[in-house]
Parts: structure tokens; sequence; C-alpha cells
């Protein structure tokens, strides 16, 4: 089999059969990489070491990543909704904005949507900061994203109409305790409440359209601006949830206090040390992936996932148990994820590659563990004179994040101790 990456996109196809394609390529790419990695196995324990078949492992395991990704680009497709004005369920008043919109978005005439804007009590209806986008594109951009951003696929999604989310935890709980049927009881504490506050942070993007495009009348508005502004948003929001210092932004997991897990405390994630600076131990690797799987308590770590990298996902795919089984394997249907020890792997790009004191492992219940806030609205500002002759749709929604459970997540540190 040739195994010269072809990083094209892939050839689009209808219907579940390509997608099943895709599937049953991905497994045939997988078992010749277990086919493979065996042999070099083995050539390392007669200690004659492969060159060729060292590169030959790197190069079937890129493959298996291009048909992840294209077994992900075919349920990305699937999931996308389709935004047709013409259904029977709309309302008036939907079928209204959206008419309004799209005169907007084509010609720039915005007395209509300001009409609608301000019958609405809307706040900020004006052109500085542009106009509401119609409900059904609102939620067509957010499916989206729930499908392409990886933090926020797994994450806990709550939606809000300020600028502030604040979610109150209880950091001591009242007196407890058990007593006999004419014993005494002595009067319960009150519990003691703090909270943990998200604020929404405007995220933008700025697709650009043709004074052609604008005036065809065959192009789905709603749905060009959809495609265009999801990828800006996704990358945008992935790098935040993840490392997000939480200035203008929302604060990632990352940069969250980190702690030895032995010392952990709320407020803190805790860590578990692979035992070797930058690096998996060069005995039995696998066993720190167990301690990290452990250390996260049986209510969380029954919804628990990995999120990793992909040069991460590449060095642990190559893990073996003691019964010689492949730890990471592909997933079990199409549109499935990839598992780890038989938990769902989640491949985020922006978690750090391995290095001295990296954590670039995650596992944990993130539905619990960490929180995306959405403000209600996106809006829609046109600029036809900053990039003459091309006109420039300021696109902005306002978003938050941040863990929400502390014991909920656990990261692997890649250091001594």
């Amino acid at each position: 089999m040739d195994y010269d990456i072809d990083t094209a996109a892939p050839e689009t196809k209808a219907g579940f059969a390509s997608e099943r394609d895709a599937h049953d390529e991905l497994m045939r790419t997988h078992d010749e990489f277990k086919a493979t990695n065996d042999e070099r196995l083995a050539a390392l324990e007669r200690r004659r070491g492969d060159v060729l078949l060292e590169e030959k492992v790197d190069r079937i395991s890129d493959a298996i990543d291009l048909r992840l990704k294209r077994i992900e680009d075919y349920a990305l497709k699937q999931a996308r909704p389709q935004l047709d004005g013409r259904r029977a369920d709309y309302v008036a008043g939907s079928r209204e904005h959206k008419s309004a919109f799209e005169a907007y978005v084509r010609s720039g005439d915005a007395a209509p949507l300001r009409a609608i804007e301000t019958k609405a009590l809307s706040i900020g209806s004006n052109p500085d900061g542009g106009y509401l986008v119609p409900v059904e594109l609102e939620h067509a951009i957010a499916s989206r994203l729930a499908s392409i951003s990886p933090i926020r696929a797994i994450a806990s999604v709550r939606e809000i109409s300020g600028s502030v989310y604040k979610k109150p935890f209880m950091t001591a709980g009242p007196a407890t305790g058990w007593v006999g049927e004419t014993d005494a009881r002595t009067q319960t504490t009150s519990p003691t409440l703090d909270a943990l506050s998200f604020p929404a942070m405007e995220l933008y993007a700025m697709p650009a359209a043709t004074a052609t495009l604008l005036d065809d009348s065959a192009v789905n508005i709603d749905e060009w601006i959809a495609s265009e502004v999801e990828l800006t948003f996704a990358v945008q929001e992935g790098a935040a949830f993840v490392n997000g210092d939480g200035v203008n932004k929302p604060k990632g997991f990352l940069a969250a206090p980190t702690t030895a897990n032995e010392t952990w405390s709320w407020g803190k994630l805790g860590t578990i040390a692979t035992g070797a600076a930058g690096a998996f131990p060069d005995d039995d690797p696998s066993d720190v992936l167990v301690d990290l799987i452990y250390a996260l308590k049986a209510g969380y770590r029954q919804n628990g996932a990995f999120v990793m990298n992909r040069k991460t996902q590449a060095a642990i795919r190559k893990f073996k148990d003691s019964s010689g089984s492949y730890l990471w394997q592909p997933p079990a249907q199409a549109g499935g994820r990839a598992s780890l020890m038989t938990f769902p792997l989640v491949e985020a790009e922006d978690m750090p590659d391995i290095a001295a004191n990296s954590l670039s492992v995650a596992f944990g219940d993130f539905l619990r563990g960490y929180l995306v806030v959405d403000r209600q609205g996106v809006r829609v500002l046109r600029d036809p004179y900053s990039a003459k002759p091309y006109v420039l749709f300021y696109t902005t929604k306002r978003v938050g994040g941040g863990v929400q459970d502390f014991d909920a997540i656990k990261l692997l540190k890649f250091a001594a101790s």
C-alpha cells in the first residue's frame, strides 16, 4: 500500500456509503500500522533498529491522521443544517427578519432591519454596532461550531442574555451525621457559598464578498456567512478554551493553576508526572496513562475523555498493553471517535507538544469540568469602504469559558516529578 500522503481535500461523495468507505480505509490502514510497528519492535528487540521501518511507521501514522480527518469532514458536512428560508414552519416575524437581513447584506439597505430592532426594543440597534442576524442563522453557526470546535463539542454550553454568567458553588457544606432515634440533634451550620464568573468576550470574523456574489440571487447569503465565519470562530475558540488567559478572551483549562494531584485543592487542576522530563518513561510508558485515568474519581471517570494534539496522539499510538494489544483504537464505526484505553480521544491541536514540564495530555469529564458561555445574538456590520472593491462583513459574537469543576479534569505533566 502506498503511503505518500496526499493532503488534498477528500473526494466529495454523497450518502452514508462514502463515510463508511472512509472508515473501512482507516481500519485497513490501522491494521497495516500495527503489523509494521510490530516488525519495528521486533527489530529493536534484536537490537537491529531499522531506519526504514521507523520512517514507514511514521508515514502510516500520518496516513491514519489523514483518514481520521476525512471521516471528520464527512461528519461535519452531515451536521450542517440547511438554511432554507422557504420552510413552511417559519413564522411571519422570522421571514420578515430574514428578508430584511438579506436586503442589508446585498445592498446595504438598513432601514428594514433598523425598524425591526427598534420595534423589538433591541439594545444597540444602530449601524455602529451592526445588526442581529436571523435566529436561524445564529443557531446554524452555533451548530457548526459544536461540530468543529473540539472543546466546545465535549464541554457544557450555556446560553445567556447578559454579559457575565455567575455560577455559585459550595466551598463548605452544612454539618451532617448519623444520630439515634432519641439522640439530641445539634444545630447544623449553614453552607458556605462562593461564585465563579464567566464573562462573555467579543469574538469577530470579517469575511469579504465581491459585488458579483452579492448580486447573484442564487447564492444563499445565510449559508455563505455561516460557512465563512465558522472556521475562524472555531480556531479562535479552540485556542482560547485550551490556553486562553482570560484577558478579552475565555480562560482555558491549561491556564488554571496546577498542583501535584497528591496536594490537590479546589481552584487548581491536579497533575500526574510521567517521571521523565519531556518524555514518557522508557519502561512501561502506558502506566502513567493508567495513573492519569485513576487520578479521577469514579463519578467523573465514567464520562472521561482524553484531549491531546496530533503529535502526542502519534506517540501514544505505538503503545501496547501487557497482552500485546494496542491502546489506541480507531473509531468503531463511521462518524465515531478514536479511543484510548476504551475512553474517547479528542484531538485538539492547541494542546502543547511533548516537552519538558509540558501539560500535553488532559483526561477528564469535560461536560462537568469546563463551561462555555454564549451570549445570545450574532451581529453583522456591512463595510463597503475599507477594502474597495470588496465588501467586508464584520461579524461578532460573544463567548466566554472557564473551568467550572476543578476536580473533573486531570493533566499529565511531562516532568521527573
